[in-house]
Formats: structure tokens, sequence, C-alpha cells
């Protein structure tokens, strides 16, 4: 598992989805299989199997957070005031929003916060190219952190997926960072070129390749033994 957590945003709205005293909103926290925007050299997509390790476990310790801020709590799934389900979309989530944070629930229901981004380790990745040759990480499986409504959603940061890359490539970190920084990933994702062995006549000197050579001394051999 990754040692940093990765903060990403979907672009599914957020809604009240109960009002009175529950005070509920929710959306999308993640869609499966959409192409991120370009994240600095690459691009990103989800696997339907990302979140089945934290569903299998009951979602421990998950938060809701307005833009993931630490004082800014809405809910949680060990109080089950935040509810997570996962279906053929991706993630959604409905968080009933305590009266202190009556604000969040307001400007939710003006649509001056419409985005969601959600926060997660990774446990498995995989890297390849899309259609159009750009790099493509698929993020395989991971441990959900917290589910938020955001003013500005934003990809912070992503230096793990980089730190992934290198390791698979088996190259520096800072060479896979200056190759993103120049959209030049895809050096360490294709294949080096198949090795051509030439089976011509070396240097013009008249000797011939040492398999040709061997071939031949073979079929000397194989002319004498026969009768």
């Amino acid at each position: 598992m990754s040692g940093d957590a990765e903060r990403r945003f979907t672009r599914g709205l957020v809604e009240v989805r109960a009002a009175g005293t529950s005070r509920t909103i929710g959306g999308y926290a993640a869609k499966y299989n959409a192409l991120s925007r370009n994240l600095g050299g690459f691009v990103e997509r989800i696997d339907p199997g990302f979140f089945a390790k934290s569903e299998g476990d009951g979602w421990p310790e998950v938060l809701a957070r307005y833009n993931h801020d630490d004082n800014r709590l809405l809910g949680t799934t060990e109080a089950q005031t935040l509810r997570l389900v996962t279906d053929g979309t991706g993630l959604d989530y409905s968080v009933d929003v305590p009266a202190s944070r009556e604000d969040v629930y307001e400007l939710v229901q003006r649509g001056d916060v419409r985005r969601s981004s959600f926060a997660f380790y990774t446990f498995a990745d995989d890297w390849g190219m899309s259609e159009q040759g750009f790099p493509v990480r698929t993020l395989l499986s991971g441990s959900l952190v917290d589910v938020a409504p955001v003013n500005t959603p934003a990809y912070l940061d992503t230096s793990t997926g980089l730190r992934s890359l290198a390791e698979k490539a088996g190259a520096e970190l800072d060479e896979v960072r200056h190759a993103a920084d120049e959209n030049a990933l895809r050096r360490f994702l294709e294949k080096p070129p198949a090795t051509v062995i030439d089976l011509a006549p070396s240097g013009g000197q008249g000797d011939p390749h040492p398999l040709v050579a061997l071939r031949q001394r073979r079929a000397e051999l194989l002319q004498r033994r026969t009768p």
C-alpha cells in the first residue's frame, strides 16, 4: 500500500437528497472507467473493483468532510450518518449534515458547492496506454479514507502515481517526474524493440555470422555421413 493518501474528484454533482431535520446531501464521489483529465503527463481510470476491500470490511472509519477538512466533519460510517453504496456507475455517498454545518447544506442547496471528491490509499494499480497513445494509470484496489463535497475540485498531488510508475519501470523517481513535465511518460510504457539478429556476412570481410557458420558446419557433417 502506498504511504501517501491521494485525492481525486468526480464530475458528478453533489445534491440535496432530503430536507427538514435530516439535511441529507450526496452524490457520486467516484465513477468507474471514466478517464480523468490530464494529471500531468498521464490520465487515470478507476476499476470497478477498486473499493471492494473497503466495502467488504464494512467501510471502516470512513469520514465525510467538507473540503477534506478535519475541522469540517459532516458524518462517519461508524455513526451511520454517512452511507456508502457502490453500483455500476461508481461510489455513491449520502451524509446527514449536522446542524452546526448548516452552511454546507445551504451552499449545496443553492448550487454554490457542486462537486465531490474522495481520498484513498492505493493497494494496486496498473499502467498502460490509451487508444490515443497516452499513458493511463488504472486504480485496481485501495482503501477509502473520506468523501467530500468541495468548493474547487483539484488533483492535488500525483507524486504517488509517478512513484508507482517509477517502480514498475525500474527508473528513478526524478527521471519519471522530469518525463511527466515534458509529457514524455510513454517511453516508460513502450516495449523496447525486439533484437534483430543479422545473419548476413559481417563487415564485408566475407566471414559469415557465427549462426550461419554453425549451420554450414552441420550441413557439411550431414553430407559426410550420407553414403
